[in-house]
């Protein structure tokens, strides 16, 4: 099995997806459609529920943030 090539997405399109299944579009259909892998559909739809961002910097928990402050 070869290995896929790293792709970017856009904020927009983040959001275009997120909406898609926010909308009772089906998660296969979408993952399906848009050639995603469910990890990641699923890492953007928890993204969006928790912060409403996409940005690692926003997602991270308090503690993920404290220990980042005091290695630095």
């Amino acid at each position: 099995m070869s290995k896929r090539e790293r792709r970017t997405y856009t904020e927009e399109f983040k959001n275009q997806i997120v909406q898609l299944y926010l909308n009772n579009k089906p998660r296969q259909d979408i993952i399906r459609e848009y050639e995603l892998t469910p990890s990641t559909f699923d890492k953007w739809v928890k993204q969006n529920q928790t912060s409403g961002s996409f940005k690692e910097k926003d997602n991270r928990s308090p503690d993920e943030a404290e220990m980042i402050k005091l290695r630095k």
